[in-house]
């Protein structure tokens, strides 16, 4: 396939909610364009972009996936990406690459949590983006309605470019607005859209929604709102011109219809995408982070530029080994071309450079700048990796993935699969680093931090599928602390006689209460040489030990100061070893009676959720134990800030979800321990018994 020019390129993202037809949007806009020659099923397994085993047998989309095709000439690049939540990785780092954004709606259900928080990422990366209604022609569903959510949620910028004749079953035909035309489609029968004149039923309707889309176009554009108050009114090639300059300032938001079950719609919204969306010329130069002063710099899309390329993507195939999904930036990329990984320093030098077509790969033999395609047999460059020209000194700013909160820890179902573990979780890592893997070394746990439990099922559905290693899931253990409230005193004598030389220390301890968080301190006050100063690093090694594994419940020991002010020795007997056994036979008894009481961690927590459901957390909050700390209102959520101890983040992360549907989103960090209350402690200290 021939490299094509960047004034020549559409770069585009499906995303939107679970279940609202992305992935049958992108089957319809392949079929439109003559890409394949079937509309495939989701029920079928047998889609364009939804091919992996998971995603067939989940039926969702798990991963993101690239296709591609010509329409009017121009190259469209499309991304199709997972609606579940739990896989918003895949939707950051796809939008990250795209120029614009189009988020599908389902009629029948309106705007849903998923098209809230995608919103959200469109600000963050500053993308265009078009809403496209589906499944106009299923069962009680409303444009009406849509539209009205769309505006409540998003702002009255967003604008009908249509509307349905009819809506629900039979719906086949669309009332243009900004062509003044209707248009008709045969279901299921690509390239049957004709073109005519709106029937007096539905014109005065049009007409009014087509002053509507004229004045919020001529608000976005001082000469197109001159041009409007001279003539009241504006051409159909005004209002193109003036929506993509729109749609790149994000002062313009329109709604296009389709139904692509029945390939209704799917031919204008192509036409659409190659006449509205901005190419990456015009989406103009990216935004690069300098490598020595760390400054940001402009890079042009230049194809006779220095080569800069950006991996947004990485995945492993059976006999091929890693892949890596990437768009070029700046300059061009083909087979065997040196480069620089600009992160490590590493020459690179990619393999057959491919564009992609579901799981079908397709050589070509360059990518100019602004395409996006797949190289193979890259040497350690991974997602989020800037590959460039040797000496070219920038790198694309990284994507910032959602934070994973659900921690939990696995165990290997077949004992020393350990290192096969550590190993398949890495390579899973450089495929998704949407999910995070920490080892706690207090209690030797494996914690994988992931973003809802449909994504934990995930990872290690394929930890197994992938590298041939089955694990279960497990408790995370609770680093629960031990400490005192009173001063108290005790004596530890350790006195053994066995023929020969024997053994013999005695030394008396008295343990203090400290502030918290000031761990431990060792003094000395022994005067006199009751206790000769060569015994005392041993006595302070064996009050460093008995700390390790505390009286109540094994936990650790903190915020005591232990100090050593008399004893006795034996001259012949008296040992190192002796006096440590001595100190830690001390530390006991002297904890025993300083009313030892268990320390908890807690945690900040932050909840952004819509106010509907405010009461409703903050009564769950409360309920585990945690305290509210105050609440805060922000645009379109309220912040709830709470401390809650650890042994509840787990059971919180699964009322949140099941109370609010999953719209609501949080984030926590270590804040301090804190007394566990009685009835807690004493539940802890028998189940460490049993």
């Amino acid at each position: 396939m021939h490299a094509v020019q960047p004034d020549q390129l559409r770069n585009i993202v499906i995303t939107g909610h679970t279940g609202s037809g992305k992935t049958m949007l992108c089957e319809s806009l392949a079929l439109s364009m003559g890409v394949i020659n079937r509309l495939g099923s989701i029920e079928d397994g047998n889609t364009l972009s939804d091919y992996s085993n998971d995603e067939i047998e989940r039926q969702h989309s798990l991963n993101t996936s690239l296709i591609h095709g010509f329409w009017n000439e121009q190259k469209i690049n499309i991304i199709d990406t997972p609606g579940l939540l739990d896989f918003h990785g895949d939707v950051k780092s796809a939008m990250r690459v795209a120029d614009t954004v189009l988020m599908t709606v389902n009629a029948a259900t309106g705007v849903e949590v998923g098209t809230d928080i995608i919103w959200d990422y469109t600000g963050e990366y500053y993308k265009p983006v078009m809403f496209i209604l589906t499944k106009l022609n299923a069962e009680r569903t409303s444009f009406n309605n849509t539209v009205q959510e769309l505006r409540d949620h998003f702002g009255h910028l967003v604008t009908p470019i249509q509307f349905p004749a009819e809506e629900g079953i039979g719906h086949h035909t669309l009332i243009d607005v900004l062509m003044m035309k209707q248009i008709e489609f045969s279901p299921d029968k690509p390239g049957s859209m004709t073109i005519s004149e709106i029937p007096d039923l539905y014109l005065k309707r049009a007409e009014e929604m087509h002053q509507e889309l004229v004045e919020a176009v001529a608000e976005t554009d001082e000469e197109l709102m001159n041009r409007f108050f001279e003539v009241g009114n504006l051409t159909e090639e005004e209002l193109r011109s003036g929506i993509k300059s729109a749609l790149l300032t994000r002062t313009f938001f329109p709604v296009f219809c389709t139904s692509p079950l029945h390939l209704i719609g799917s031919e204008r919204l192509l036409n659409a995408i190659v006449n509205l969306c901005p190419s990456p010329i015009e989406r103009g130069p990216e935004h690069t982070i300098c490598t020595v002063d760390e400054k940001e710099n402009l890079l042009q899309p230049d194809p006779n530029g220095p080569t800069v390329a950006f991996i947004f993507k990485t995945m492993s195939e059976p006999r091929i080994g890693e892949i890596s999904f990437l768009r070029v930036y700046s300059g061009h990329l083909e087979t065997g071309h040196e480069l620089i990984d600009v992160q490590t320093g590493q020459i690179e030098k990619p393999g057959q450079v491919y564009t992609m077509l579901g799981q079908k790969k397709i050589p070509v033999d360059k990518l100019l700048a602004g395409d996006i395609g797949m190289v193979v047999k890259l040497k350690d460059a991974h997602t989020n990796d800037t590959l460039a020209d040797k000496g070219t000194l920038c790198r694309i700013s990284p994507i910032k993935f959602p934070v994973p909160v659900l921690a939990t820890a696995i165990i290997p179902l077949t004992q020393g699969d350990e290192d096969k573990i550590s190993s398949g979780l890495h390579h899973l890592h450089e495929e998704d680093p949407s999910f995070a893997i920490d080892h706690d070394v207090e209690f030797n746990q494996t914690i994988l931090k992931t973003l809802g439990e449909t994504h934990l099922e995930t990872i290690i559905s394929r930890l197994q599928a992938k590298f041939n290693v089955k694990v279960d899931i497990s408790p995370i253990k609770i680093p629960y602390r031990e400490t005192i409230r009173v001063p108290s005193s005790a004596q530890g004598k350790y006195k053994k006689q066995s023929g020969g030389r024997g053994q013999y220390g005695d030394v008396w301890v008295r343990l203090e209460p400290v502030v918290r968080d000031s761990g431990f301190s060792f003094a000395s006050e022994v005067v006199g040489g009751v206790v000769p100063t060569r015994y005392l690093p041993a006595v302070e090694k064996g009050l460093h030990e008995a700390i390790e594994h505390g009286i109540l419940a094994g936990y650790p020991v903190v915020d005591l100061k232990a100090v050593a002010y008399d004893g006795s020795f034996h001259p012949v007997d008296s040992s190192e070893f002796a006096f440590k056994i001595a100190a830690s036979m001390a530390f006991k008894a002297s904890f025993e009676k300083a009313k030892p009481f268990l320390l908890e961690p807690l945690y900040s927590l932050t909840v952004y959720a819509p106010d509907q459901y405010t009461g409703e957390i903050v009564g769950d909050i409360s309920s585990k134990r945690g305290k509210i700390l105050g609440m805060e209102a922000d645009v379109r959520m309220q912040i709830i800030r709470a401390l809650i101890p650890q042994a509840a983040l787990t059971p919180f992360h699964h009322a949140l979800t099941r109370l609010t549907q999953s719209r609501a989103r949080y984030t926590y960090s270590f804040s301090h321990y804190e007394e566990a209350p009685p009835d807690i402690a004493l539940k802890i200290i028998a189940d460490k018994g049993a």
